[in-house]
């Protein structure tokens, strides 16, 4: 009998646990270093910008941390479980004999795997008494989570948002605007460090690295204390709270009789590709599946395909702690490309250090190319996925392509981790052949 093309779980199978992947890395973390003294920072270091609950998940051994009820309630709320869906138009389309499934992030409010750590972080902030979240946004995605958990939970939000996407995106400003954030495009006349960079350079275009400087800036300046940074991405603690995407995904696979050949997901910082690949990961290293595990970045930003494994700073001010981790430098600022979430000169120090290992292979495209593989899912499965995930369907193309010159039947599961329907300036560029 055929399959169902899209698998659905109840309310009940949302996972109870984030699953934490530190003890289980065959290469255990190296510490975040004091950038004065090259000395280990203590946990105590990051109260200032973090809340006491974040910094303890941060550095956790445990395996498995539970989820308060009010934050599985409110991920039911904005839409969990998503479904899988099997891409059987795409396959018919690429003629494979492999067969393409897809997780879907991007049908909460929110439209993308966001709002799985903003929820989490806003109630850890506000059960500690904090008022007001700080941040930083590339592609706006991050900052529309953030401004819509802190809607439910009742904090005020301040959002720095990279100037490109800032110009790019106008309807991500407006949505935060919405849920009540204050938006600034980066680097803004806020800061001085957003001072400085504009003195530099009147019409910068921005940077992650810049905007996490000026959220952190931001935090550390506050005369009554009641503000605490939030971060998107990079860190252990936004990387457990998206692993409830790959323990819905397993499930969904078991349903479907089917065992993970290849995952894939766009990195970065690196939060969706470990929400889906971590707990998969972990079953390879449990040798209960022997899947491949792909991450794709831009060709413009090769931050793990042409960076360095080494400690850096993950802002451009240096003011956070040194991190272990795949880097183009604290200073790179990359060219104007759609995908605005994966313009980020470093990488999740637990997904470099996967790489590292030959656990996660990395590869990289043009965005010409991911835009094209962007309107082929598009006119096959119906979808208009956002350019981040767009990386992710080229390399899902490409493998399936290439299970069809092998004739191998295998299995291809990546993240869609957000909708497009807010980058159509991109598509339109694209259809006009603008895009370079």
């Amino acid at each position: 009998m055929e399959k169902t093309a899209k698998i659905l779980l109840t309310e009940d199978d949302v996972p109870k646990n984030y699953y934490n992947i530190l003890p289980d890395l065959p290469t255990p973390l190296l510490p975040p270093l004091n950038p004065a003294t090259k000395k280990p920072i203590s946990p105590e270091d990051l109260f200032a910008i973090f809340p006491k609950e974040v910094v303890k998940q941060e550095v956790s051994s445990e395996r498995f941390i539970p989820i308060p009820d009010e934050v599985r309630q409110a991920l039911l709320t904005m839409g969990r479980p998503s479904p899988l869906f099997r891409a059987k138009r795409l396959e018919k389309h690429l003629k494979t004999p492999a067969k393409i499934y897809f997780k879907h992030e991007g049908l909460n409010p929110c439209g993308s795997h966001k709002p799985n750590t903003a929820i989490a972080q806003t109630y850890y902030n506000m059960k500690q008494g904090v008022e007001n979240l700080v941040t930083e946004t590339g592609a706006g995605q991050w900052g529309t989570a953030l401004s819509y958990a802190t809607m439910l939970f009742g904090l005020s939000c301040e959002v720095f948002m990279v100037r490109v996407s800032f110009d790019q995106k106008p309807y991500r400003k407006i949505i935060m605007q919405t849920y009540g954030a204050k938006v600034h495009a980066s680097p803004s006349k806020q800061t001085k460090f957003g001072k400085k960079m504009l003195e530099k350079e009147p019409d910068h275009p921005g940077s992650l690295g810049i905007a996490i400087s000026e959220a952190i800036e931001t935090v550390v300046s506050d005369p009554k204390h009641k503000s605490k940074y939030s971060l998107g991405s990079v860190l252990n603690h936004v990387l457990l709270h998206q692993t409830v995407i790959g323990q819905e995904t397993r499930k969904q696979l078991e349903i479907a009789d089917e065992t993970p050949d290849y995952v894939i997901g766009c990195i970065g910082g690196g939060s969706n590709f470990a929400g889906i690949s971590f707990p998969l990961i972990y079953d390879r290293l449990k040798k209960k599946n022997n899947a491949k595990f792909i991450a794709v970045e831009p060709k413009v930003c090769p931050t793990t395909t042409k960076g360095k494994y080494k400690y850096d700073f993950g802002d451009t001010a240096g003011m956070t702690p040194l991190i272990k981790m795949y880097t183009l430098g604290k200073d790179f600022v990359p060219p104007r490309i759609h995908a605005g979430g994966l313009r980020y000169h470093g990488m999740a120090p637990a997904i470099s250090s996967l790489i590292d290992s030959g656990i996660i292979s990395p590869v990289a495209y043009e965005q010409k190319e991911v835009f094209r593989a962007a309107m082929e899912f598009a006119k096959t499965e119906g979808i208009i996925a956002a350019p981040e995930t767009a990386h992710a369907i080229k390399a899902a193309i490409d493998t399936a392509l290439l299970c069809k010159k092998k004739n191998e039947k295998k299995t291809i599961v990546f993240n869609l981790s957000g909708h497009g329907l807010l980058d159509l300036g991109g598509y339109a560029q694209h259809l006009e052949g603008k895009i370079k």
